[in-house]
């Protein structure tokens, strides 16, 4: 390989590569380039000379391949071509020894499985796969695997169990992309086409169903009714008041709390939008704060199951909403604060969205914002725990387990 001049190298970083929407060709360094076509789909692939030839060699998808791992073979491919070797013979080299697909998905799980920070995430990929996949054509070459074995999995699945089904589909397509990436199989993937064949999935009724928010208050009175004592009610009523994402709550730590300054700051490693997030704690939120410390009992998380120390488990919501025979989501109370803070204040819709750390989808205007407007969220937020915490009407009478 050779080269005209010095190229700058690492040109690009993971945030600008998601962020890039204009189709054509941009170079990361040293011949290795991200291709974004008009659909938007987006492919490496490394620009070398072989043997006084120019040779384009494609490195898989965006969506299997990450940025590091797109360099880390760009180099291992340099190398080759740098001992005079081609990259193409060692890739048909590498193919003859075809990968099953129950090796292949443990392959991508190990090399995935490094950045994923869920542990949860992490036992629950490979399982389902295990579950669902392995019986049927794990031992099959990925070579070896079409629309008819990908059917055999899914249409017994695919109506009975949807939320299953989909994250099944999802990870068999990622394998798949990854045995095309690595050499293992050529042509396209055959889930890509399998959503027109499979029948229309019903759409889940209580996916998101939120509380109507004239109901919060006497929602929350029921909830401390449950159990006085214990920490999933704290935690219920804690996501109530503060409008955040379950994940946000349940894996919450004392460190990301400022009783002095009345904060509680999310950082964007935990984020939906990767961008830290401040609440303003309102003085019942500081009361549940204290409430949980007596119950954490030194844990480095505000809400732990009792039993483990660790986070509650996401399921600690929906077993209190059974409970109290509520067909809605933890979730929606998010929609109730919305819907609330539209029909009962006129708060700004920028302040409201910011408390619910929205995204901005107007890239130009969220370009020029350059604060969290966070006084004013505390206006906002303190409003809403007036409202929500407000005693009218029945409680509900729940007799449950102590959790």
């Amino acid at each position: 390989m050779t080269a005209t001049g010095k190229q700058k190298q690492n040109r690009l970083s993971a945030v600008r590569v998601r962020s890039l929407t204009k189709a054509g060709r941009y170079l990361d360094g040293n011949g290795l380039y991200l291709n974004v076509q008009p659909s938007g789909a987006k492919r490496w692939f490394l620009r070398v000379v072989v043997m006084g030839r120019r040779r384009d060699f494609g490195l898989g998808g965006l969506s299997v391949v990450s940025l590091a791992e797109a360099r880390e073979e760009a180099t291992k491919l340099r190398k080759i071509v740098q001992q005079n070797g081609d990259p193409l013979a060692e890739r048909e080299k590498e193919k003859s020894i075809v990968l099953t697909f129950k090796e292949a998905a443990r392959e991508v799980h190990k090399i995935h499985s490094a950045t994923w920070k869920n542990d949860k995430h992490k036992k629950q990929w490979i399982t389902t796969l295990e579950n669902y996949v392995f019986p049927t054509f794990g031992s099959l070459h990925v070579d070896n695997i079409g629309t008819p074995e990908i059917l055999s999995v899914l249409n017994p699945i695919w109506l009975t169990k949807p939320e299953t089904a989909r994250p099944v589909r999802q990870r068999i397509h990622t394998v798949l992309e990854w045995a095309k990436a690595s050499g293992f199989r050529s042509g396209d993937n055959p889930v890509d086409g399998i959503l027109k064949i499979l029948p229309k999935q019903p759409v889940s009724k209580n996916h998101h169903t939120a509380l109507p928010y004239k109901e919060v208050p006497i929602f929350i009175k029921s909830l401390r009714s449950i159990n006085a004592e214990g920490i999933a009610p704290l935690a219920f009523e804690f996501l109530i008041l503060t409008a955040t994402r379950t994940s946000e709550v349940l894996n919450a730590t004392w460190d990301e709390i400022n009783l002095e300054d009345k904060t509680w700051t999310i950082p964007d490693s935990r984020m939906k939008n990767k961008r830290e997030h401040r609440i303003p704690l309102q003085p019942r939120l500081i009361e549940i704060l204290e409430g949980a410390r007596k119950l954490s009992e030194g844990s480095l998380y505000i809400f732990p199951n009792p039993h483990t120390r660790k986070a509650l488990s996401t399921m600690v919501f929906l077993m209190l909403l059974r409970r109290m025979k509520q067909d809605i989501t933890a979730h929606g109370f998010r929609s109730s604060f919305r819907d609330w803070a539209s029909e009962r204040t006129n708060i700004p819709r920028d302040v409201c969205e910011a408390a619910l750390a929205h995204s901005l989808k107007d890239k130009t205007e969220a370009a020029y914002k350059r604060t969290d407007l966070f006084e004013k969220r505390r206006e906002l937020m303190e409003l809403w725990t007036k409202f929500a915490t407000e005693e009218r009407g029945e409680v509900i009478t729940i007799h449950a387990n102590k959790n």
